[in-house]
């Protein structure tokens, strides 16, 4: 492990910067490799690095029932979104509430369509919105 070059006032002299700068960028090429795949779906994603909540519905397939579990977001898009996750999940249709601020919610009835485990022992999962609905965590 290299440490860095400490300059007379003990900051990192100027090289230093430049291996910075190049190992963030050799993990980003890695991380985000640029090829010319076509994109097949047909929303634009936004990263959505936020904590949503999850609550499972009742057999109307519409009313919150059961623990509210929370989950890590990935994506959003004007259809659905993705989200990290660290156990399975038993339910497919469940309310997704996204906090706005100040304690207000947005909250949308979801159908998980996907689910892959990770190699971090995490899952990753995504799916599609069905409906606007008022959210549990709204109290």
């Amino acid at each position: 492990m290299l440490l860095p070059q400490l300059d007379l006032l003990g900051m990192p002299q100027e090289g230093c910067d430049d291996e910075v700068r190049a190992q963030v960028w050799g993990l980003l090429t890695t991380l985000y490799p640029r090829n010319d795949l076509v994109e097949r779906r047909r929303d634009s994603r936004y990263p959505f690095p936020h904590l949503i909540h999850l609550t499972p519905v009742g057999p109307d397939g519409v009313t919150p029932e059961g623990d509210t579990v929370v989950v890590v977001g990935k994506h959003l898009s004007e259809h659905g979104f993705g989200f990290y996750h660290q156990a399975p999940l038993p339910h497919r249709r469940m309310i997704a509430s996204l906090e706005c601020g100040r304690g207000h919610w947005v909250a949308f009835l979801i159908d998980l369509t996907w689910c892959r485990f990770t190699k971090g022992g995490w899952y990753e999962s995504g799916g599609r919105f069905l409906q606007a609905v008022l959210s549990p965590m709204e109290k």
